[in-house]
């Protein structure tokens, strides 16, 4: 409940545009980076034509004092705070990514399924934002790469048990891009294409699921029997639901 208040005179604030947007990115979840490139604040400010807000577009080309109100809304005791992936060192987060991924399997074992992908995101942020700065293609990036995969993978089964298709598609292709015998990608991906009516795409990639794993085929014939069931149910309702629009 304890408030302090500081003012901040105009030729102070040039760069609290750029602050302000991270801030907000931080908010929303997103990496406070977003959108900038490695350069100093001043190229930062020519780099945007927009922040995309309309306010700190106006405070960037007319800038203004401003007064800072903070409120503290808790303490919390030494030792108990978790850094966002963000507010960590390199090393830092290298070091945190097998505890956040146990902390995620933990959550999936116990159906929490959205805390568990939060945390897998955690993860690969972590692992992205340390890969952005290798090479793409060099040692160390494959070598970040290949431990963000098994992450990406646990995210999508998370996605997958949320009904979040898309992105479990957009997810898994971007791994088979890269990685053209990953059984998981292909059998994840599968299951998408199936819930969302994707009859072929979801048969081809069964079918390079046994390809590549024939040891599967029990549950891959189990998700195409499923398949099938759904495709003559909806073959059935549709049926019933244009049964005589033809006759009138």
């Amino acid at each position: 409940g304890e408030r302090a208040r500081f003012r901040c005179d105009a030729k102070h604030v040039v760069l609290y545009p750029l602050v302000s947007k991270s801030l907000r990115n931080i908010a929303a979840g997103k990496d406070p980076l977003e959108g900038q490139r490695h350069c100093c604040s001043i190229a930062q400010m020519h780099e945007h034509y927009s922040l995309g807000y309309p306010d700190l577009d106006e405070l960037q080309k007319n800038p203004q004092p401003l007064i800072f109100d903070i409120e503290v809304l808790k303490v919390e005791p030494p030792g108990s705070y978790q850094q966002d992936p963000w507010a960590m060192t390199d090393e830092e987060k290298l070091q945190a990514v097998p505890q956040i991924h146990k902390e995620g399997n933990e959550l999936y074992r116990q159906g929490k399924v959205p805390e568990a992908a939060a945390k897998y995101y955690d993860a690969i942020a972590c692992l992205k934002n340390l890969q952005m700065k290798e090479q793409p293609g060099s040692p160390d990036w494959i070598e970040l790469d290949q431990k963000i995969t098994p992450l990406l993978l646990n995210y999508c089964q998370c996605k997958l048990q949320c009904e979040e298709y898309y992105e479990v598609l957009d997810h898994c292709s971007s791994i088979l891009n890269k990685y053209e015998d990953n059984v998981k990608a292909y059998f994840k991906r599968g299951k998408a294409h199936a819930a969302v009516w994707n009859v072929a795409e979801a048969q081809a990639d069964f079918a390079k699921v046994l390809a590549l794993d024939p040891s599967l085929r029990p549950v891959v014939s189990r998700e195409l029997r499923s398949l099938e069931a759904r495709l003559r149910e909806k073959d059935a309702e549709d049926k019933i639901r244009f049964k005589g629009i033809f006759s009138q």
